[in-house]
């Protein structure tokens, strides 16, 4: 079995939460815990208020933000709001704000572009051909995000090399095509890691995830997986396995993006 298939602990068939089925301690855990610490912190020392976390507010995004406010870096925590999100995954939001004090800042697509897809193409378009579905994300995920990195030098994502076979060489530093710095300070973390983190520093995550989802992204494009399926089998799971990127993580160039009617 891959790294990036998730399997059920001995005993854990019952288990009712994500950090009873995934949270244990591995070897070498507090190392790689302590280079994430490191990435962070070197970041913000050569970036300053420049330096902007792109949440997803899934597990690792969490941690990341946990991390951020541990260290008492004035990072702006940013996340996008497709119009298509889960409410469990909204109501991270306010849990942000209560624990850490940070208020989420929250980039939403251009309404006008969304009414005229969904008039054109129908409210599920996404199931229809690929084509549609990357469609749809540019316009509500790649759009926004580039206002969200707008004068920005660097950020920061929750990549990690297990997620998948297209991320298994995600360094912790990367240029991301655009002239800015991106910034994978889990790089190395494996699931466990993940939520042996949660689990011992009580970070808020989403409800969703005790639910065998992994990955979660937009409410028609995520799905539970089973035990043994790759991480990201309940993400546009009608899809060929290579073409499960929304394109947030692609590095492109400006001329790349204009062509696909998206603004850097």
């Amino acid at each position: 079995m891959s790294s990036s298939t998730i399997s059920a602990l001995p005993g854990s068939a019952a288990a009712s939460t994500a950090i009873a089925l995934y949270a244990r301690a591995t070897e070498g855990f507090e190392a790689r815990l302590l280079r994430s610490r490191a990435v962070l912190a070197d970041a913000f020392g050569a970036d300053g208020n420049s330096l902007l976390q792109s949440s997803s507010l899934g597990a690792e995004d969490m941690v990341i933000t946990a991390l951020i406010a541990e260290l008492g870096l004035p990072v702006t925590v940013a996340t996008l709001d497709t119009g298509r999100l889960h409410g469990e995954t909204l109501a991270l939001l306010a849990q942000i704000e209560s624990r850490y004090g940070i208020k989420v800042e929250i980039f939403k697509p251009v309404n006008e572009q969304v009414v005229q897809f969904v008039r054109k193409r129908g409210e599920n378009a996404m199931y229809e051909s690929l084509a549609l579905r990357k469609e749809c994300c540019a316009i509500r995920k790649l759009e926004p995000l580039s206002r969200m990195l707008a004068g920005r030098s660097a950020w920061i994502t929750g990549l990690r090399r297990e997620q998948s076979a297209n991320r298994a060489e995600v360094p912790f530093s990367e240029p991301d095509g655009q002239g800015r710095t991106k910034l994978n300070p889990l790089a190395e973390w494996s699931w466990a890691d993940v939520w042996h983190f949660i689990e011992t520093h009580q970070v808020p995550y989403n409800a969703l995830h005790d639910q065998f989802m992994p990955s979660i992204g937009c409410a028609p494009c995520t799905r539970a997986i089973a035990v043994g399926e790759d991480f990201r089998a309940g993400r546009w799971w009608w899809e060929d396995e290579n073409a499960k990127e929304c394109g947030l993580h692609q590095a492109k160039s400006n001329e790349e993006l204009k062509k696909s009617g998206v603004q850097a």
